[in-house]
Parts: structure tokens; C-alpha cells; sequence
């Protein structure tokens, strides 16, 4: 059996967010491999049009078996980042072909320094879906939704947004409002959104603490929707964005 490196047990500890008891031991390793190698792609370690090291050499590198690198190589292919071809080995494909909004992706791009212009880019994502999706809401939310939108806030509330359980809340309250635009299209946008949310709201606090409270900006977006008011929803979902960003500025100087 190969040893595997001690680098790879801390990473498969930590895993890439996932509930650890639906995967087996090896899901866990090839999962590992694929957020450090993911991780050194999306950093730069690795640019687009370079070759990875053979199977081989690469598996004696990381210490791990050949199966659990294959395992992590079709991972990473799944997601656009590298294709494998026999004799020319394993390429990393242009930032074009990548799946950015893929939640692992979206988690390996923050595992490190992240790309200033690609956090903007996701701001102005945001910027672009969720004041759409706030109206949407208000014109279509049901009492459930109001429900879980009310227990996110107070939720936001009670742990504050430098917890990971404030920001599970905040994901929470981002993806229900998704939930009641009743789109399917818009739908398939709740985990990169969430996950868009989370590490944002993860890296505008790594230099300091949050300047402000930004919950308000939320409550202001909930009671347009309670009160079935399509544009002020936008537009306070829109405030909320734009002063999010603003939020992150320092946090974006390098």
C-alpha cells in the first residue's frame, strides 16, 4: 500500500466540506488530491497549457496510490479544469473551460489567495441574479419561504457572520429567496450563489473584522418581500450587493 503523505491526511481531515459519513475512505483521499491540486490550479501554481507530471511520478510525489490520483484527475476533468489525453498526459485547460461557479471550485479559488478580479466578477454576478431573483420573490413567496427566511435572519442574528454558523444562515436566507422566485432555471443557481455568499463574506473578513453590520441590509430585503413589493425587494437586494462589495474593498488591496 503507498503511504499517504501528511499533507494529504490534514487536507482529507478538513475534506471539501462534504459529510464525511456518506464517503468511504477512499472518496475522502481522492477528494483530498483533488482540492490540492485543484487548489494549485486555481492559484496558478499550474497555468492553463501546462502539462501535470505523469501518474506516476505524481502519485509517488503526493504519496498516494495511482487509483486515488486517477480518482482526483476525472474530478478535476468533470469540472473543466484539466483533460487527459494518451501519450500527451494531463493538460490544464484555459480559464474558459472552467466550471467557476462549481461549489468545489468556488471553495479551491479561496483556499488560497483568490483572484482580485474574479471576486469582482462574482459581485457583479450577484449584482445581476439576486435583485431579479428578490423581485421574483416577492411577487411569488409563500409563508414557507417567508418562514425560512425569518429563521435566517434570526439565525444571522444570534451567531453573527464571523461564524460559520452565521454564515450557513446567510446562505440559508440567499437560497430561499432563490427557492421562492419558483424558477427552475434560477434554482440551479443556489449552490454556486451560496457558495458565491459564503466565501465572499469569508474573505472581506480575513484582514479585520466586518466594518459594519450587514444584517439590516438584509431585513430591509425580507420585508419587501413580506410586504409583496416587487421593487423595493430589487432594490434593496441591490444595496445589499453593492454595499457588500464595498465591504470587501479593503479586503481586495493588495
Amino acid at each position: 500500500m503507498v503511504k499517504q503523505s501528511p499533507s494529504l491526511q490534514a487536507e482529507e481531515a478538513v475534506g471539501n466540506g462534504r459529510d464525511r459519513a456518506t464517503r468511504g475512505p477512499g472518496r475522502r483521499l481522492h477528494g483530498a488530491i483533488a482540492h490540492k491540486l485543484g487548489t494549485a490550479i486555481l492559484s496558478g501554481q499550474y497555468q492553463p497549457g501546462d502539462t501535470l507530471s505523469g501518474e506516476v511520478a505524481f502519485a509517488e510525489e503526493l504519496e498516494v496510490s495511482r487509483s486515488a490520483y486517477r480518482e482526483a484527475i476525472q474530478v478535476l476533468t468533470a469540472k473543466g479544469l484539466v483533460e487527459s489525453r494518451p501519450k500527451a498526459g494531463t493538460r490544464v485547460l484555459p480559464r474558459t473551460r472552467w466550471n467557476l461557479l462549481d461549489p468545489d471550485v468556488l471553495a479551491w479559488a479561496f483556499a488560497g489567495e483568490p483572484d482580485i478580479q474574479f471576486v469582482r466578477d462574482l459581485f457583479e454576478l450577484r449584482a445581476i441574479v439576486e435583485p431579479a431573483a428578490a423581485r421574483l420573490a416577492a411577487q411569488r413567496r409563500d409563508k414557507d419561504d417567508l418562514k425560512l427566511m425569518k429563521e435566517a435572519l434570526a439565525a444571522m442574528r444570534r451567531h453573527t457572520l464571523a461564524t460559520e454558523a452565521g454564515r450557513a444562515a446567510d446562505r440559508d436566507f440567499h437560497n430561499a429567496i432563490l427557492n421562492a422566485t419558483r424558477n427552475d432555471a434560477l434554482l440551479v443557481l443556489t449552490a454556486s450563489i451560496g457558495a458565491a455568499v459564503n466565501w465572499t463574506t469569508q474573505f472581506k473578513q480575513r484582514a479585520r473584522a466586518l466594518p459594519r453590520n450587514p444584517i439590516p441590509d438584509h431585513v430591509r430585503v425580507y420585508d419587501a418581500i413580506v410586504a409583496g413589493d416587487p421593487q423595493a425587494a430589487a432594490e434593496a437586494m441591490g444595496v445589499l450587493v453593492d454595499l457588500a462589495l464595498e465591504d470587501t474593498a479593503s479586503a481586495m488591496e493588495r
